[in-house]
């Protein structure tokens, strides 16, 4: 029996999209020839941004999945809400920089705060024992 398998999942997806994130920023940076800082440049910006937010919330996400996953109250749904978390910072990836899929700034934003917010009051009530 593998512990705590939906964390498990859910840090190895994080981190292969913080990767796919560093590599966004990393070619952004040799196309504008932008390597310290921005420069002022908007697309190194947004890529620069998309990276710095996912950074800002996946800790927090994972810590209360791996928090309410120890509880043992997180199934079977705890794995969809991780997914579902994963997908939301993709579109928010995609979104950043602007264009035809520029909604999925706001698809991402409006995702990965109503997640964390879910998770923050299943772990309340968790620990109030409500639950």
């Amino acid at each position: 029996m593998t512990l705590l398998p939906v964390t498990l999942a859910a840090a190895a997806a994080a981190a292969i999209l913080n990767i796919w994130l560093m590599v966004r920023v990393g070619r952004i940076r040799n196309a504008t020839k932008v390597f310290v800082g921005d420069d002022g440049n908007e697309n190194v910006i947004r890529r620069m941004r998309a990276h710095s937010n996912f950074i800002e919330s996946a800790p927090f996400v994972l810590i209360l999945i791996a928090a309410i996953e120890l509880s043992g109250k997180g199934d079977p749904w705890l794995a969809y809400v991780a997914a579902l978390f994963i997908l939301g910072r993709i579109a928010h990836g995609f979104g950043m920089d602007g264009g035809s899929f520029s909604k999925g700034r706001m698809i991402g934003t409006i995702i990965s705060m109503l997640t964390l917010l879910g998770l923050a009051v299943v772990a309340v009530l968790i620990g109030a024992g409500v639950m």
